[in-house]
C-alpha cells in the first residue's frame, strides 16, 4: 500500500490524493482520503464527494497513490498508449461503430 501524500495547502496533515486518470471528470482535483482497501477486485480509494457528501471510490491506479506504470517509466514519455490499451480502444470502437471484426477497409469507405 502506498502512503498517501499531503497537499501543500493541507495544514491539518490529513492524507490526500489527486485523481490522475486523464479522462476522469475530476482529474487534477485533490481529495482527503477516507480509506484505501481492496474492493470489487482491485485496490480502491474512498473519498467524500464535496458536491453530494456521498462516499465515492476510484481504482487506486487512477490516483496519485498508484505506483508508476513500468511501461511508461521505460518509455520515457515517448508512447502514449500501451499495446493492450490500443487493443481495448479498437475493441470499444468496433462495438460502438459496429465495425467488422476482421478485414480491412475497402478503398473509398470511410469509418
Amino acid at each position: 500500500m502506498n502512503e498517501p501524500s499531503t497537499t501543500p495547502g493541507n495544514t491539518n496533515g490529513e492524507p490526500c490524493f489527486t485523481i490522475t486518470h486523464p479522462f476522469h471528470p475530476l482529474t487534477g482535483q485533490t481529495f482527503p482520503l477516507l480509506s484505501q482497501s481492496y474492493a470489487w477486485g482491485e485496490e480502491r480509494v474512498f473519498f467524500a464527494d464535496p458536491q453530494t457528501s456521498k462516499v465515492r471510490s476510484l481504482p487506486l491506479a487512477w490516483t496519485s497513490l498508484a505506483l508508476p506504470d513500468p511501461f511508461r517509466v521505460v518509455a520515457g514519455g515517448k508512447a502514449v498508449l500501451r499495446f493492450e490499451d490500443l487493443q481495448q480502444l479498437v475493441q470499444f470502437l468496433r462495438q460502438e461503430l459496429s465495425l467488422p471484426r476482421f478485414g480491412g477497409v475497402e478503398e473509398g469507405e470511410i469509418y
